[in-house]
């Protein structure tokens, strides 16, 4: 029995998506933990401006070249020829993971040699101290990026597989390295202790992943087979991903740009609410995405269309019964979820509201963002990379001419508004264009299924939002106990009131499934 419940979790589709979401979510737990930190140590200000405006380079660098790239493309021409050959299978992975290697080396030392010149074009609003600080930030954060590129390979194996566990804890252990930097590092070395915690979470990041794919059967050897028809293919595959990332890379340096010229603390500030309203996001959507992908990609490999746009209809449906009320949720207690866990220390109440507002900005799109990764992870499984990448550009052109004129009406907030609208322009895209090359996406149960999850879930925030100032007089809600209580008895209460109307109308986007 035991055997059977291990063989669930690690090799089905709800499995591997639950394993991935309990991991997820004690990785955004312990990213909630780092935020708190660095907020109530540094506050909203110069020295998290430089430390957050330091991971663009290495971004730009790591997830231009590599991250969703490499995997987008590896996984559909990897599982195809371990199907036919398991030793050239490794043989294409060998080659992928030196050439990873070779490509991020090459790449890191010359934005190490130009890393000041490059933080000015990055944050030409920051003073001459603050960009230097920034770019030696920014040149030790460059060192995690080959960690990050070896473990990326590693995930991309493991995923081919199903085998979830050991990537899922990957990146509790990167945000475990951050919170050692700041509690262990910043002590030794100062600011600059921020930056080797982040290399040292990359590190953690690839070990632990390690062990896993050695059991699979990998070996590690020094190959250079670019001439190899599946590396080619890969590479085919991968560089309009490549170039897909640049553009959404060149929409976080602009919103970067944009931000340095605002007053001190927007960065920071812009960053913190994108990484509160990233975590449903990362504990739901980026899980149940990735768990589909393998049986988007062996459906399309079979050509099973029926099996592939069943698995897709389920997979958004379950997306949006979670995204649409977390949405309304977050919206609804956005000062509460910013002071609860940013506001400790030097994070102060004007802080606190820029971000609060931020946040609720990034949430109205949240169901966009949840839906974007994927339906971009079946255009990859239908090996068409390009799609994704001709709707990212329309996208960035979008973002640009939107978040001038909105920064400079509403400032840091400006950016999350034309953030959302930028999403929504994205899913849109995405969605029509997967419909013309599939047909019908079984619209009819995914339209009657959203009506119903919005109409449950304004009844379920109205329901939230009466059950707040019900409890607020009976608590003191200038204290953190008392937000705390406020926050929990209303999210409880919207909670419940939506899982039992979603069972009394049977929704089966909350049942528990074995596929």
């Amino acid at each position: 029995m035991i055997t059977s419940l291990k063989h669930k979790l690690t090799h089905t589709i709800t499995g591997g998506a639950i394993i991935i979401a309990a991991f997820s979510l004690l990785s955004r737990l312990l990213g909630l933990v780092r935020d708190r930190l660095l907020f109530s140590i540094f506050g909203a200000g110069d020295v998290l401006d430089s430390y957050y405006a330091a991971f663009r380079l290495p971004d730009l660098v790591f997830n231009t070249l590599i991250l969703g790239a490499l995997s987008a493309a590896f996984i559909p021409v990897f599982l195809e020829y371990w199907h036919k050959d398991k030793k050239e299978a490794w043989r294409i992975a060998n080659t992928v993971l030196n050439t990873t290697l070779l490509i991020l080396f090459v790449f890191g030392v010359a934005a190490f040699i130009f890393a000041p010149e490059i933080v000015q074009i990055i944050a030409p609003g920051f003073e001459l101290q603050k960009r230097l600080a920034t770019a030696e930030l920014t040149r030790i954060m460059l060192i995690g990026i080959l960690f990050l590129g070896l473990s990326n390979v590693a995930s991309s194996i493991l995923n081919a597989f199903k085998r979830f566990t050991a990537f899922a804890l990957a990146p509790v252990m990167y945000n475990l390295g951050i919170i050692a930097g700041i509690l262990i590092l910043v002590p030794w070395f100062g600011v600059e202790g921020l930056a080797w915690g982040v290399v040292l979470g990359a590190m953690l990041h690839f070990f632990v992943q390690f062990p896993s794919i050695a059991k699979l059967g990998f070996k590690y050897k020094v190959l250079f087979s670019w001439r190899n028809a599946g590396v080619k293919k890969i590479e085919k595959l991968m560089l309009p991903r490549t170039f897909g990332l640049a553009i959404s890379q060149i929409n976080q340096v602009v919103n970067t740009i944009i931000g340095s010229t605002l007053p001190v603390g927007s960065v920071a500030i812009f960053n913190a609410a994108n990484n509160l309203q990233n975590v449903p996001i990362g504990i739901f959507a980026i899980p149940l995405s990735l768990a589909y992908f393998p049986i988007f990609s062996e459906a399309w490999v079979k050509q099973d269309i029926p099996r592939l746009i069943a698995s897709f209809s389920q997979a958004v449906r379950r997306l949006l019964a979670i995204a649409i009320p977390a949405s309304i949720f977050m919206i609804l207690l956005r000062a509460h979820v910013v002071r609860l866990v940013l506001g400790a220390g030097q994070f102060d109440w004007t802080a606190t509201i820029l971000t609060a507002r931020t946040l609720s900005l990034f949430a109205i799109s949240l169901f966009a963002q949840c839906l974007i990764p994927l339906i971009a992870r079946v255009f990859y499984s239908l090996q068409d990379t390009k799609t994704p990448v001709a709707i990212s550009i329309l996208a960035l052109a979008l973002n640009i001419f939107l978040a001038f004129p909105l920064s400079a009406k509403m400032g840091i907030a400006g950016l999350a508004l034309s953030f959302s609208l930028v999403s929504l322009f994205n899913v849109a895209g995405l969605w029509l264009c997967l419909h013309h090359r599939l047909g019908n996406l079984d619209d009819q149960t995914i339209f009657r299924s959203t009506l119903i999850i919005c109409l449950l879930s304004i009844i379920a925030g109205w329901s939230l939002y009466g059950a707040l100032y019900l409890v607020g007089p009976a608590v003191n809600t200038h204290t953190a106990v008392g937000l705390l209580l406020q926050a929990g008895a209303a999210g409880a209460v919207g909670l419940t009131v939506y899982l039992v109307l979603g069972k009394l109308v049977g929704m089966e986007e909350l049942r528990f499934s074995k596929k």
